[in-house]
């Protein structure tokens, strides 16, 4: 069962999902700490992480799917958001230099295709990180946050699945160890059990953060492609 962007927003809105974010919103930019000049693309629900980016790159984008609802982004400001079929992205070939996938390979309808489109419109030189539920967190199974839907993946079988679709892992990292209870002392002694939980039982992570690049030497086999591409634009 996926969610959509609305129940997304209002769960970012919360202090648990305040810090959810700042915790990833880290990680992401430990990763990516420079995204100048370049064109970005984030796919699921990215937006609370994307403005780390914005007002860098050339171009910066957040499209949710189309089952997710529509998602206008940044507010008050001219949209930069955009619903669409996530396995027939509305997009040329080639167009982003950084993709994100963060609220989107879990709640996929399809994984595998919609990873077809992301190695289609990734630049040959581009990076692309993807944000998954770990299958043995506490977080997969909290349907009170947008993590505890759709399907987890563990460590391996998330690196498999880029392997079999024709990207090359580059670095690996896990997060998000505190419980998904929005109880007051838990919440306070948030980074204090995140460090713990790092150092004591990190496959007990709440989500794995994968970051891949495209393996030229490989030939993506032919897919059944959506023979229509929709896509509305939000302001």
């Amino acid at each position: 069962m996926s969610i959509g962007a609305r129940e997304a927003a209002d769960f970012y809105e919360t202090e648990l999902g305040r810090l959810a974010a700042g915790l990833l919103r880290q990680a992401l930019v430990a990763i990516w700490p420079n995204c100048g000049n370049l064109s970005v693309l984030g796919i699921g629900f990215a937006s609370p992480f994307l403005d780390a980016w914005r007002p860098y790159a050339t171009r910066c984008i957040a499209l949710t799917p189309q089952h997710a609802g529509a998602h206008a982004w940044p507010p008050g400001r001219p949209g930069l958001s955009c619903t669409a079929e996530e396995d027939a992205l509305p997009f040329a070939d080639l167009s982003f230099d950084r993709i994100l996938l963060v609220h989107g390979l879990e709640q996929a309808e399809n994984s595998r295709r919609t990873l077809r489109e992301v190695w289609r419109v990734l630049a040959d030189d581009g990076r692309l990180i993807i944000v998954a539920p770990n299958r043995r967190g506490l977080w997969a199974y909290s349907e009170a946050t947008p993590f505890g839907h759709g399907q987890p993946y563990s460590e391996r079988q998330l690196a498999r699945l880029l392997n079999s679709l024709f990207f090359t892992l580059e670095q690996k990292t896990t997060l998000l160890f505190p419980p998904p209870v929005p109880w007051r002392p838990l919440l306070k002694a948030f980074p204090l059990i995140e460090r713990a939980g790092l150092a004591i039982a990190p496959q007990f992570a709440g989500l794995t953060v994968m970051e891949a690049t495209k393996n030229l030497h490989a030939v993506i086999p032919k897919a059944k492609r959506a023979g229509l591409r929709r896509v509305l634009v939000t302001e």
